[in-house]
């Protein structure tokens, strides 16, 4: 085998997903300095690749039926020496095969492994496993397949020149007077049931610009503007609003030029605390030890559990993360004291990251 590995990462989505992926990648070069590394991912994700130096090569999930097999003999051409499949559903199994790589490792956690016989090396994984681990533990676990050592779980991602210059001059252009401190309030979710009231978004915003010295502005995704709205319509100061629409490295390079991120459990979190933004971040019943952002410098906020105020009883399914409104029992006094602790965290003359 070469003495420099060709390796294959496989991971379909999400955004939270491939930013975690980040410690990986930086333990693969940190074993094998002259690997290379290329990621199979949805195209919506790539950006989040191109900020990562450890990635050398972006393939893309097909979009229609009829590209499957010309994305098959790409990556058989390729010659890759490693797959590590991260997803292990049935195509991913079959690409892993097909590219002939004499090393193809998977696992999966709880679930049984699908065609383990297109694998030289496969695991299943207790439940209990993430019972005190993050889940960047879990993707970490599948290097010692192939035996390489996890000495980091550095997370970083480095925002590009250009991104950076077109954050400073959207934000210049939206509102030449932002204070020095700077409030970044993300508000939406993929689970409507994990989104904080928006009164109390608007309240902590109030709050903050009151005292002086503090801008807020709110930023949100694809269907997320009516939760802005709402939140505009309780506010009682003004405050800036971000509706272009911005690619992920766009996004990043906005992320890292605030010194706050208050946000849910989301992918967005993990972004901005992958350029180095503080992440004040709102959990409900989901596991926080298992979800919270990479870093030293954030803070995770969650409601007491098992759950002893239902807000929504008769409605919130117990124990299901995905249908319960437990962030609602975050007040907002707690997430001001919280996002207040950020700010005051950081230095107002340290250097800001900008396109120059």
């Amino acid at each position: 085998m070469s003495s420099a590995p060709h390796i294959l990462v496989i991971r379909r989505r999400y955004l939270g997903d491939i930013v975690l992926l980040g410690p990986v990648f930086r333990n693969l070069k940190l074993h094998w300095p002259q690997a290379r590394v290329a990621v199979l991912c949805e195209p919506a994700y790539a950006g989040v690749l191109a900020m990562n130096p450890d990635v050398d090569e972006v393939f893309h999930f097909p979009q229609g039926a009829a590209d499957w097999a010309r994305l098959a003999w790409r990556l058989r051409a390729a010659r890759f020496t490693h797959v590590l499949d991260l997803d292990n559903r049935d195509k991913t199994a079959f690409l892993a095969r097909f590219t002939g790589a004499p090393v193809r490792v998977t696992q999966r956690h709880v679930e049984k492994i699908h065609f383990p016989s297109f694998y030289t090396a496969h695991e299943v994984l207790p439940q209990e496993f993430l019972d005190s681990r993050h889940i960047t533990d879990l993707y970490l676990h599948l290097l010692d397949a192939i035996g390489v050592p996890v000495t980091t779980h550095e997370c970083r991602l480095t925002p590009r020149g250009e991104d950076l210059a077109f954050a400073q001059q959207l934000l210049s252009t939206l509102n030449p007077r932002l204070s020095t401190r700077r409030i970044l309030v993300h508000p939406g979710s993929r689970s409507a049931w994990r989104v904080w009231p928006p009164a109390n978004f608007a309240a902590v915003a109030d709050q903050l610009q009151s005292e002086g010295k503090v801008s807020v502005a709110f930023i949100a995704g694809p269907g997320e503007q009516a939760t802005v709205d709402e939140i505009f319509r309780h506010m009682k100061t003004p405050a800036t609003r971000l509706t272009e629409k911005l690619s992920v490295p766009q996004l990043a390079a906005l992320f890292a030029s605030f010194d706050t991120l208050l946000c849910h459990d989301s992918g967005p979190m993990h972004l901005a605390a992958a350029v180095g933004t503080r992440v004040v971040a709102l959990f409900g019943s989901q596991p926080m030890h298992v979800w919270q952002p990479v870093g030293e410098r954030h803070l995770t906020l969650q409601p007491p559990l098992p759950c002893v105020n239902c807000v929504s009883p008769g409605v919130c399914t117990p124990h299901d993360s995905y249908h319960n409104h437990c962030v609602r029992n975050l007040t907002p006094e707690r997430v001001y004291a919280a996002v207040r602790a950020s700010l005051e965290g950081a230095s107002p003359d340290a250097p800001r990251l900008s396109g120059s």
